[in-house]
């Protein structure tokens, strides 16, 4: 049970995949609950054109796609604003046009395609020290954000235009989370993937959806599964030999099932206990 623990880079994987599921799962509670779920698939495949113009300009990885990804994620806020484009469209194109591009840089530029595999679907055999900082820090950050701003978030992920009404910053606090949601998904790339990311960010908070009516108790949860899900799936992952992000997502998928199950049990007994006699149903309480 212990064997993977001797390998140093399977520890560094470890400890990526556990940050980034709980970064992912704090992040993804705001984006499940402004409905735009398909940002996360999309900003993804955003970000995957940044860091390939990042490596094709020899820049820093982490700066250029978190830019280039920033700025993606504000073009799509300021494009749905127009209100004849819908926030769907808006991030199909934006990002479907910078996915495209990395593509095209790909196929002319063939060193890159060494790491393509890996930006697509996660590999742990690549993360270094670097990476793991870069996981912390954004992490970190991320709860500093909505430890501060928590109440502008909760208002402004309910109702957005109420909350403009009532002189909350909403221009702001969307850049904000454009920023923080951007930084989430570059430092993620390593671990699991392009492709696979947006299963991260949406899986966990409905889960816990499922589990609780409390938006606090929400936001611990979902991080807390989050986290779980990105140790067990990587701690599988070994075993199994398949890919890390694949495996993450399947994992978070499973406990999603099982939330599901309970919700609905619980969803049942109430009304099963309200037509039993009260005899039998004081009873059961009793045992």
């Amino acid at each position: 049970m212990l064997e993977p623990f001797q390998y140093e880079f399977f520890v560094r994987g470890l400890l990526a995949a556990t940050m980034a599921g709980g970064l992912c799962g704090l992040i993804g509670v705001y984006v499940v609950l402004r409905r735009m779920a398909y940002i996360g698939h999309g900003l993804s495949h955003a970000v995957f054109g940044g860091a390939v113009v990042s490596y094709v300009m020899s820049l820093n990885f982490f700066v250029g796609a978190s830019i280039w990804g920033f700025l993606s994620a504000l073009l799509i806020t300021l494009t749905t604003r127009k209100r004849t484009i819908g926030a769907d469209a808006a991030i199909g194109i934006i990002t479907t046009a910078s996915f495209a591009l990395g593509i095209a840089l790909i196929s002319r530029y063939k060193t890159f395609t060494r790491s393509f595999d890996a930006a697509l679907f996660g590999n742990i055999l690549g993360v270094s020290t670097g990476d793991l900082v870069a996981i912390a820090f954004v992490t970190v950050a991320a709860i500093i954000v909505v430890i501060v701003g928590y109440k502008l978030f909760l208002f402004t992920a309910f109702d957005a235009d109420v909350a403009r009404v009532y002189g909350v910053p909403t221009a702001w606090v969307e850049a904000a989370f454009s920023l923080i949601l951007a930084a989430t998904i570059v430092v993620s790339m390593q671990v699991l993937g392009v492709t696979l990311i947006a299963a991260a960010i949406v899986i966990p908070p409905i889960s816990a959806r499922l589990l609780t009516d409390s938006f606090k108790r929400m936001i611990l949860l979902s991080t807390g599964i989050g986290a779980f899900c990105g140790l067990g799936g990587i701690y599988i992952s070994y075993f199994i030999d398949v890919s890390s992000g694949a495996t993450v997502v399947l994992f978070s998928a499973a406990l999603f099932v099982l939330a599901l199950v309970y919700n609905s049990v619980k969803g049942k007994l109430p009304a099963a206990k309200a037509r039993r006699p009260l005899g039998k149903a004081s009873g059961l309480r009793d045992k």
